[in-house]
């Protein structure tokens, strides 16, 4: 039976470590390989899971879920009014020429549908060996991909992102660096205000090993 690290849980929420490849709730058009973290969650603690937001299912980290109805619906409007600390971590390619940047470039879901505003913050970490930059990210709206299409447009294209930078580069690079495909983006922490008990609220996830590995370099 897979099990999730569990990072933070009360009476009401339940925070986990999601493992990159896994999704957070059932896909649209599922199939009998796919992992679901909600899914596995609820039959590990044996409980209701209610979704509270999500993440792109190659990407890492810290994902908050609720067991309790007035909880989930608090802290869902938390999120879609900005009030969560989202935080980061990405290892991409090319050394940026600012340690600090802010990138606004406004995105649309799909061809058809209309223009938003987005804003993401940036920050160097390190910059590494083999053309590698180890940075922070913080959103401050939740467009889709934000983060992703964000360090695209800045130049910086994350490691083993297969959607948005050339397919077989990322393959050489994956070889080549023994990440095989793996995309180096996690979500490395989140800080909120409790929905029941108003404490601050701080959950983080030990960083993802292969952004470590290559941290090392």
């Amino acid at each position: 039976m897979i099990r999730l690290s569990i990072l933070f849980q009360d009476e009401w929420l339940v925070a986990i470590d999601k493992p990159p490849g896994f999704l957070v709730h059932p896909s649209d058009q599922p199939t009998s390989e796919d992992l679901v973290s909600m899914k596995i969650l609820r039959d590990q603690i044996e409980e209701r899971i209610r979704v509270i937001h999500r993440l792109d299912q190659p990407t890492s980290g810290v994902v908050i879920f609720a067991t309790n109805r007035g909880a989930a619906r608090k802290l869902r409007e938390d999120f879609e009014k900005r009030r969560v600390k989202k935080r980061y971590l990405a290892m991409v390619h090319g050394h940026p020429a600012k340690e600090k940047w802010t990138c606004q470039i406004p995105l649309r879901k799909n061809p058809d549908s209309p223009e938003k505003s987005a804003e993401t913050s940036f920050r160097v970490l390190e910059k590494k060996a083999q053309n590698l930059t180890l940075i922070e990210a913080f959103p401050h709206s939740g467009r889709f991909h934000q983060i992703r299409r964000h360090l695209l447009g800045s130049g910086h294209p994350i490691v083993g992102d297969f959607r948005y930078r050339d397919q077989n580069l990322c393959k050489e690079f994956g070889e080549k660096m023994g990440i095989g495909t793996r995309m180096l983006l996690q979500a490395k922490s989140l800080e909120f205000r409790h929905p029941i008990t108003r404490t601050k609220v701080l959950v983080e996830a030990p960083t993802d090993p292969c952004i470590k590995d290559l941290a090392k370099i």
